[in-house]
């Protein structure tokens, strides 16, 4: 539960994170695109994070259908 809730503040974060790189690299040597190797590898944990979420979500949503199943059985 705890891992869901940091992938789903950091499918937030992350691209904020490469926005914040990409001025620094602009604004020190725009020659040369360092940013590009923090972007492989946010771009790698974001979607991970991604998956995880949408994991989770499948599974909260099969929970849910199988509930209003069960209800509805019973009616």
């Amino acid at each position: 539960m705890r891992k869901t809730l940091h992938s789903i503040k950091f499918l937030f974060t992350g691209p904020l994170i490469l926005l914040m790189l990409l001025v620094i690299n602009l604004m020190t040597s725009p020659d040369e695109l360092w940013v590009k190797w923090a972007a492989l590898g946010i771009g790698i944990a974001w979607v991970i994070a991604l998956f995880r979420v949408l994991a989770a979500a499948v599974a909260i949503g099969g929970l849910a259908a199988l509930y209003a199943f069960w209800r509805k059985r019973e009616q």
